[in-house]
């Protein structure tokens, strides 16, 4: 007998060092399309530069600058008829009630189709044209961007010169930086224009460029005010402001600095505007990227992932051949790996306490008419985003999320009363900074209204994570009053006397009506409403048990859930998405709602169950948006089918450049690693993030589980720095496809569960212990900040 032993936590940082020197992006050329730029964030600011030679632009967001405004989208008249609506469907005659609602249950006014509703906007887009005073041909051009600092490079040759452009959203100084240079005596001579689609006016002051304007609020006209300022640092030569640009000639280094803000955050915006370029100014160059890059690696360097067997030469492929050779042979670890951190680092740089979190877009985009708004939807997008938050190490970035849903609360509760005469609060399929908690203007996709509750199920998880009390404390009231609306507005069904929702949807998905064939949305008691509510009630009543509060709410809860319909499985043996086994219109459909319990949740557990949930993805098949994919790489790492996952994970890399909105052949992935819906839509980098995640580590079911879908293409690595439920930290190691190592380290007080799936040595403060084991499942108490390590013993029997 044979035992190979090795310390999680030394094989872990050994690989990472090697990992963190190839995390980038690289093209040899100038971008062609929007979706090759290089995205760079720091919460707030954004920018994309596209490294054109001789007329360079970069585009600049400010993920708060929307237009619409507040709006009065609650209808008064859609309760007097929500009792027909429900009869209908109690009747089974679900088309006529769908048809009713389109005139009487949905938003006031155009909804999400109107100026009120408003749209996240480009703010702008800097214009660069350079003059060079060689004719001679570009060479060695390189564009790059470094995920692991945050930093983006472009740089060539003309001639004997060589020139290069440092661009970063700076962290600590809440600018937008480019510096340029040239090698030799050759001097830097351009000029700087600003300029957006719609709702600006330009002017200089001084040396300064600056961009005001209001955007529409659907109202009076006088939406979100915004000021922009460009400033030009120069060493040598000279700077000339006019015909509203900016005209530099003769220097041997130039630093451009963006100043942006809106009076969403500031009030005093054209002050705070002018307050942050001068400070930027003020500093030195080296002091302003050195705070940059600290502040960003506070975050990612939390974790590591380094992945084998790497794929020979592939890293010295541009980015977009890259994808391409990957789309030919899967063989490229190296891929995966960035495509995981090129997710947490576009959260990290679109994510910021005490902003808006990252919408359909993060918080990019180039365009007035950003696509479906760049808003907030309710029905997986916005949740999506925040899947990898917990898992990856980025706990804190939650924070946006969290004050969104909280501050959906007052506009909820009186669309709740609006709407159902209900107590608590609600949010349906779709919001923005404004509040809007309606249902859409088309009840096919805008009547389903667990849009909050999907949202709560996002605060719990962030306790569940971290285990604060005080956070509990915080965020219950929150959670209370999802749950209380669900409380008021559940309805017995007259077949099987279930508590359902109704009206409501499956998230975009239809169904046949029987007899006719038509077409139809609207029903009772989605699968996914039930799983949701289920999980609201059960997460409200443990809150409320941690706390010792609220027994007897505790207790309706508790019997309410216990009213719910069950998961059930049709007679095709897949998981039912509705009350009734309707015949789907798409059985393809992007949407896959009804596994909700399966992944993000955690109530498809039971061998049949998972058996059914095979097989509607079997059905529903491995295509589909990009988004779509991505929630598939989830699913099957849940099944615990690592190859299946990793076979998802290829499909959402399929290279594409299609930028419509046509997106009947599925999505991808694009030359700059943005996800294709298409169009862009983030949600996909971070599903996929997420879904590589789960192939490494689990923890929904009480247990924390190495390991659990491996794809066997990935037959060595590790990790480190990962997150998991009741308040840990963990890493591990493996070798041929079997686990390693492993070590836990607790930031809370707890008794952890752990699977082990072979003769494990545990070690604490560097002795032997010898935890409970109970069905290969080990009992391990821990205080906060002690560490244990676990060694797997590979045992080979000589017969």
């Amino acid at each position: 007998m044979k035992h190979f032993l090795f310390t999680a936590a030394i094989f872990a940082a050994t690989l990472s060092s090697k990992a963190q020197s190839e995390l980038s992006l690289w093209f040899d050329r100038p971008a062609r399309q929007w979706e090759e730029t290089l995205p760079l964030g720091n919460g707030r600011l954004g920018m994309t530069p596209d490294g054109g030679i001789v007329s360079e632009t970069i585009v600049l967001n400010d993920i708060t600058l929307w237009s619409g405004g507040v709006q009065e989208a609650d209808n008064p008249e859609a309760l007097k008829h929500l009792d027909r609506i429900r009869q209908l469907l109690y009747e089974g005659r679900n088309d006529e009630a769908q048809e009713l609602m389109y005139t009487t249950f949905v938003c006031k006014g155009p909804g999400s189709s109107g100026q009120a509703f408003g749209r996240f906007e480009i703010l702008g887009n800097l214009r660069i044209d350079y003059k060079y005073p060689s004719q001679s041909a570009v060479e060695d051009y390189r564009r790059k961007l470094s995920i692991d600092e945050a930093t983006a490079l472009t740089s060539f040759r003309i001639g004997n010169t060589e020139y290069t452009r440092e661009y970063f959203a700076a962290f600590g100084y809440d600018v937008l930086v480019v510096k340029l240079k040239s090698s030799g005596s050759e001097a830097l001579n351009f000029v700087i224009g600003l300029d957006r689609p719609q709702a600006f006016e330009t002017s200089v002051e001084g040396e300064s460029l600056l961009m005001r304007g209001q955007l529409d609020n659907g109202s009076d006209g006088k939406g979100m005010k915004y000021a922009t300022r460009v400033s030009v640092k120069q060493a040598g030569g000279k700077v000339v402001g006019k015909n509203q640009r900016l005209e530099i000639s003769g220097a041997k280094e130039a630093i451009i600095f963006i100043s942006s803000t809106t009076d969403y955050l500031y009030p005093k915006f054209d002050d705070r505007c002018l307050s942050l370029l001068r400070a930027a100014l003020g500093a030195s160059y080296a002091a302003i990227k050195s705070s940059h890059i600290k502040a960003y690696k506070k975050y990612f360097d939390r974790m590591s992932l380094h992945l084998e067997p790497r794929a020979a030469g592939r890293d010295s492929l541009p980015t977009d051949r890259r994808l391409q050779a990957f789309a030919a042979d899967h063989a490229d670890n190296g891929l995966v790996e960035l495509y995981f951190q090129f997710g947490r680092y576009l959260f990290i740089s679109s994510a910021r306490a005490g902003v808006l979190p990252p919408n359909l877009q993060g918080l990019w985009t180039n365009t007035i008419n950003t696509p479906w708004n760049g808003d907030y939807h309710l029905n997986i997008n916005a949740q999506m985003n925040h899947w990898p938050v917990e898992t990856t190490n980025l706990a804190e970035l939650a924070q946006p999320l969290i004050q969104l849903t909280a501050s959906l609360v007052n506009p909820g509760s009186r669309t709740a009363k609006t709407f159902y005469k209900a107590n608590g609060w609600v949010a349906h399929m779709m919001t923005n900074p404004w509040g809007f908690t309606s249902p859409g203007e088309h009840p096919s996709w805008g009547a389903t209204n667990t849009g909050g509750a999907w949202l709560c199920a996002h605060l719990w998880d962030h306790y569940d994570f971290g285990r604060s009390r005080r956070y509990l404390e915080e965020i219950y009231p929150v959670l209370k009053g999802a749950a209380v609306f669900f409380l008021d507005i559940l309805v017995t069904e007259p077949k099987n006397g279930w508590l359902v929702t109704a009206p409501t949807s499956s998230p975009e998905n239809s169904f046949r009506m029987p007899g006719s064939g038509k077409s139809a949305s609207v029903c009772m008691g989605s699968t996914m409403d039930n799983q949701l509510i289920r999980e609201l009630f059960g997460n409200v009543a443990s809150a409320s048990e941690i706390l010792n509060i609220d027994a007897d709410l505790r207790k309706k809860l508790r019997e309410a859930a216990g009213k719910l319909p069950p998961n059930r499985i049709g007679s095709d043996g897949r998981l039912m998405e509705w009350l009734e086994e309707y015949e789907e219109t798409d059985p393809h459909h992007r949407h896959v709602s009804h596994l909700y319990g399966l992944y993000p949740g955690n109530q498809i557990v039971e061998p049949h169950l998972l058996e059914a949930a095979r097989k509607t993805l079997e059905v529903r098949g491995d295509g589909g948006t990009g988004w779509s994919r991505a929630w598939k790489i989830n699913f099957w790492a849940r099944l615990g089918d690592g190859n299946r996952a990793f076979k998802l994970l290829c499909n959402l890399l399929n290279p594409t450049t299609n930028s419509g909105m046509d997106y009947s052949d599925g999505g991808g992935t694009y030359p700059n690693l943005f996800c294709a819906h298409p169009p862009f839509q983030i949600d996909g980098n971070f599903g996929g993030c997420s879904g590589i995640a789960e192939m490494f580590v689990q923890s929904y079911s009480g247990a924390i589980e190495f390991l659990p879908a491996l794809p066997t293409v990935i037959s060595k690595g590790s990790f480190s720095g990962m997150r998991v439920r009741g308040g840990g930290e963990v890493s591990a190691s493996w070798e041929g496809g079997k686990l390693v190592s492993a070590s836990l380290r607790a930031s809370v007080d707890n008794v952890f569960r752990i699977k082990i799936p072979r003769m494990t040595r545990f070690t604490k403060s560097g002795k032997t212990i010898h935890p409970t084991i109970v069905d290969e499942t080990a009992e391990i108490p821990l205080k906060a900040g002690e560490e244990i390590i676990m060694n797997y013993e590979f045992i080979i029997h000589n017969s």
